[in-house]
């Protein structure tokens, strides 16, 4: 399949609509030949003043006319050369006779079409804003008013209810239009301290040599040119400072920056300046002609020896610094006078700053070659450390989150206006989204709309791969392209991409300079383009990126797109849905490697995406229950089980029994986190219906979830030994499923079960690092490590390795998993008796999960956290977070139930509620005892202890401690083991 050729394109432009009003009444008193006549020479007025400010004129609709900015190219000024069209349209109606509205939008259209121009909802607002306006009036939207916000005067309207919008659109009357605002030089100035020396080396050659030097400093829009011209000005002292600037469109603009430069010489009073200081009357008439005055500039020559001479008097007493901005958009014979000057001066200290964008040198080859006093400097992007200082700068001590700064640093791409313009945007929005302000937008469209179509082509391939691209890509999407090398080093030589590591062997790679260059040749694409430019992509990729660990996911994403593109058009057809269950393919294959290796957070959006591609007669059960068991552990508890409900549903109107079941075991499952009251027996009797089915079709898949669930049924009763029996038998049915990915979500559930059951801890760690030579490293492990330490009283390892779990699961994006490893570094520190640090961990672990909804785990977390703030005597406290573990935990929850009680009784046995203490403590001792749950017997003995001796039982108390003693010892728990005996020596001592 052939790349499609890119004759049409997307474009933000600005539309312009000019209307007669009065027409119907103008043919009741005009003969028709007077009102043909006269709708000609309006027609005529109206379209010289629009190509005047570089727009188009796109038809004449009966009397009104319809003008484009942008069309066929963009400029970055597109809106304001509309808004001052407009105005001059406005002016010279009545001249004309006629009275008329306007009114000037702007928004992304398509053009090139064969039909018309532009072709958008933005002509359709123009056309409705000028049917608003009243006689005189030139009503603005919203997006042209970002764009021109400081060259105008406007007074905001009620939103207008405009015929074909379903909300109402913000408009605008103008009411003034002021002069063209000057280049911002910004107030924060960081890094450039090479490029402020270069400025102050060359200005101290014109003060010691009494020379002229000729100084251009090089720039693309918005790098921090003006900003280093003002700090480098502001350093002068006495030196005398003058400002032309060139204008990037109009008449008689040839001078222009020349005249200004003259009137600020002259002072207030010129004509009797220019006697004072012209060389003689010959200067004096040319520099009065260039002034406006009587008389005519007999040639260029003259114009330049004139203004030569007369900055040469100006800089006998004082040395002169000349600004010339954006000389890019300056005329030959202003460049030929700049040259006249930097090349004839004598004896006169004067510096020609000259402030302009590299395409000067497209447009001007050899600027100040061959000059023994010409410097040439190229102003780069700011490296990403003072990119950094100056967002933190323009902060002023604001708050912004890490990601949200980095992403602001990595798409400015070191431009400082960019980073200006994101940052206000931010602050203006308040909801921290990072989006490119329509003013960025504009100047990156206009620079790329100035590129040979051949090299814009290149461009916009390479986009389609992303910020980084490969020569082979390019090749591959513009077959037809007969010098892409030679378009590469063009591109390069622009500075709109740079050379770049090859991810593929054997090509060259290239990325852009900005990834908001690539966004904006990307989005100038149409969407029938990037369609079939993304299926050319995945094609090519899928020949070339065989050896890349994520090719599924790349070559996923471009089939994807393709697709999206195609819906988006209505092109729903067999080449769409085969696109789609390619993409589906891919991604899935992806999520299944995601969740292989633990990244939650890549899982889930591989699986969502792979699932939104199937259509509604297509069900993949076990993917789907992959997604939602990928979505609790991301911390979504109630949309995964409502995606396994969900699937249940779709699978049995399907007819699909075995897929039924396991949906319906994954969403029990599920529920026990969500609303777990009386969801075990519910679980079991479902685990005994499903059973003998899965077992027949030998559905290993299935019984790998079914023992699975058997597993957290054991799990909730704390029968541990049996738990991880279940886990064993379960990890084997998926190992025969194939199902790798379901090995890993099982295998926690076996570490921590096994952890917790009768193998002593010594056993357990030797136990543990065999299972992670098998299975590879793993955050549970490491977790679950980190509490048998802890138990052995190695609390610094134990530390340690606590910390490195939770720093794997936040890089996963399991939240889950994160808020519950809380609780193992809770009693980390209770063991070690760092009572403050142990409140501190199970606060945050439970306010992971009540910020998910989960209930599960946060009912163990709330008592844990109450223990924490027991022993720190927070005793109120403690009681709240206690009874709200018992409000959130079911009843069947062994642990929860066990937990809440022991520290009710220890807070009763403080109150002297001696009989209620011992109750509670009683109660969860004999709940002890249905478990396999040795250090919590062992911890629930210790709680009755205390109890006891605070009620004065101290036999009783001695008693129950060589109990939990003699557990923790069988356990291997040292650290617990000597607490235990520590008390037991203080109250034989009593």
């Amino acid at each position: 399949m052939a790349a499609p050729a890119a004759r049409e394109q997307r474009k933000t432009v600005t539309i312009l609509f000019c209307d007669v009003t009065g027409s119907t009444s103008l043919g009741e008193k005009l003969d028709p030949e007077s009102l043909r006549a006269l709708l000609a020479r309006y027609f005529e007025r109206m379209k010289g003043i629009v190509e005047s400010h570089g727009g188009t004129v796109e038809k004449f609709i009966g009397d009104a006319v319809m003008a484009v900015f942008g069309v066929p190219v963009l400029h970055e000024d597109d809106a304001l050369r509309a808004v001052r069209a407009a105005v001059e349209m406005r002016d010279v109606l009545p001249e004309l006779g006629v009275e008329g509205r306007i009114g000037v939008t702007t928004g992304e259209v398509v053009t090139g079409t064969e039909e018309r121009l532009a072709t958008g909802d933005a002509v359709n607002v123009a056309a409705r804003l000028e049917q608003a306006a009243q006689p005189g009036e030139i009503l603005v939207g919203a997006e042209t008013l970002t764009l021109v916000r400081g060259a105008v005067e406007v007074e905001p309207l009620e939103p207008l209810e405009l015929k074909g919008k379903g909300e109402p659109v913000p408009a605008y009357r103008l009411v003034a239009l002021r002069h063209a605002p000057g280049r911002r030089a910004g107030g924060v100035f960081v890094g450039r301290q090479r490029e402020l020396g270069l400025l102050r080396e060359a200005f101290g050659r014109v003060v010691s040599d009494r020379s002229c030097q000729l100084f251009t400093l090089l720039g693309t829009a918005g790098v921090g040119k003006s900003r280093l011209v003002e700090e480098f000005l502001g350093s002068l002292g006495s030196a005398r400072v003058v400002r032309g600037r060139c204008l990037s469109y109009g008449e008689g603009i040839t001078y222009y920056p020349v005249v200004e430069v003259l009137l600020q010489l002259l002072g207030a009073d010129p004509d009797t300046a220019v006697e004072e200081l012209a060389a003689d009357d010959v200067a004096a008439g040319t520099l009065r002609a260039l002034l406006g005055g009587e008389g005519m500039v007999t040639s260029t020559n003259d114009a330049a020896w004139a203004f030569r001479k007369l900055l040469e008097t100006v800089a006998l007493a004082t040395p002169l610094v000349i600004v010339f901005d954006d000389i890019h958009w300056g005329e030959p014979t202003f460049h030929d006078l700049i040259e006249h000057v930097a090349d004839l001066s004598r004896d006169a200290p004067i510096l020609l700053l000259c402030v302009a964008r590299p395409e000067l040198l497209d447009r001007r080859v050899g600027w100040g070659g061959g000059k023994l006093n010409a410097t040439t400097s190229l102003l780069e992007p700011l490296d990403a450390l003072t990119t950094d200082a100056l967002i933190e700068a323009l902060l002023a001590g604001s708050e912004l989150d890490d990601e949200l700064r980095g992403r602001i640093r990595d798409a400015a791409g070191g431009n400082p206006l960019f980073v200006e313009e994101m940052l206000a945007l931010v602050r203006e929005s308040g909801n921290g989204h990072v989006t490119v302000p329509p003013t960025i937008q504009a100047l990156l469209a206009a620079r790329l709309d100035q590129l040979e179509a051949s090299e814009r082509g290149v461009l916009e391939r390479g986009s389609i791969e992303g910020k980084e691209f490969h020569r082979g890509a390019v090749v591959a999407l513009a077959p037809d392209e007969a010098a892409p090398d030679l378009h590469l080093m063009t591109l390069v030589r622009k500075d709109l991409i740079r050379p770049d590591r090859p991810t593929l062997p054997g090509d060259d790679a290239y990325r852009f300079r900005h990834l908001l260059i690539r966004d904006a040749a990307y989005e100038a694409l149409p969407k029938t383009v990037r369609a079939e430019l993304h299926q050319l992509f995945a094609l090519w990729l899928d020949e070339r990126g065989a050896d890349l660990v994520e090719q599924d996911e790349i070559v996923g994403y471009h089939l994807e797109q393709a697709y999206r593109y195609r819906v988006e058009l209505g092109q729903i057809d067999d080449a769409s849905r085969g696109l789609a269950a390619a993409a589906a393919e891919r991604l899935g294959a992806a999520g299944r490697r995601a969740i292989e290796r633990g990244d939650v957070g890549a899982a889930r959006n591989l699986l969502e995406r792979t699932t939104a591609l199937f259509p509604p007669d297509v069900l993949d059960v076990a993917l789907e229950l992959k997604l939602a068991q990928t979505l609790f552990m991301a911390g979504d508890p109630l949309e995964a089980a409502a995606c396994a409900a969900r699937t249940a549903e779709r699978a049995a109107a399907a007819g699909d029994r075995l897929g039924e079941l396991f949906a319906r075991i994954i969403y029990l499952r599920l529920l026990l986190h969500t609303d777990p009251e009386g969801r075990i027996e519910e679980l079991e009797a479902l685990v005994e219906e499903a059973r003998p089915l899965f077992d027949q079709d030998g559905y290993d898949v299935g019984l790998a979830a079914l023992w699975g669930a058997v597993c957290w049924v054991e799990h909730q009763r704390c029968r541990y030994d049996a738990g991880a029996a279940t886990a064993e038998r379960a990890i084997e049915h998926a190992r025969r499923a194939g199902d790798r990915q379901l090995e890993q979500l099982l295998l926690p559930m076996l570490v921590a079960d096994t952890s917790q059951g009768a193998k002593p801890l010594d056993e357990y760690l030797s136990w543990l690092d065999e299972v992670a030579s098998r299975y590879g490293d793993h955050p549970e492990m490491e977790g679950w490590r980190s509490r048998a330490l802890g138990l052995l009283g190695r609390f610094d390892e134990a530390r340690t390795a606590h910390a490195k779990a939770i720093a794997a699961l936040q890089e996963r994006g399991s939240r889950i998993r994160e808020g519950v490893l809380a609780q193992t570094g809770t009693r980390i520190e209770l063991e070690a008796r760092d009572f403050p640090a142990a409140e501190r961990i199970a606060r945050r672990g439970c306010e992971l999960l009540q910020e998910m909804g989960e209930r599960g785990f946060l009912s163990t977390g709330a008592c844990l956290l109450a223990e924490s703030l027991y022993a720190l005597g927070r005793d109120d406290e403690a009681a709240e977070w206690a009874e709200l573990g018992l409000e959130l935990g079911a009843s069947d929850d062994v642990i929860t139930q066990m937990l809440a009680r022991q520290v009710l009784a220890k807070l009763a046995a403080r109150r002297r509620e001696h009989a209620r203490a011992e109750t509670l403590a009683g109660e969860a001792v004999a709940l002890a005892e249905t478990t396999q749950y040795p250090v919590a017997k062992a911890d629930a003995h210790m709680d009755l202890a205390e109890v006891l001796a605070m009620a004065g039982q101290t036999e009783r108390a001695i008693g129950e401690l060589e109990r939990a003693a003699a557990l923790y010892e069988r356990k291997g728990a040292t650290a617990c083991l000597n607490r235990a005996q520590e008390r037991l020596g203080a109250l034989a001592a009593q």
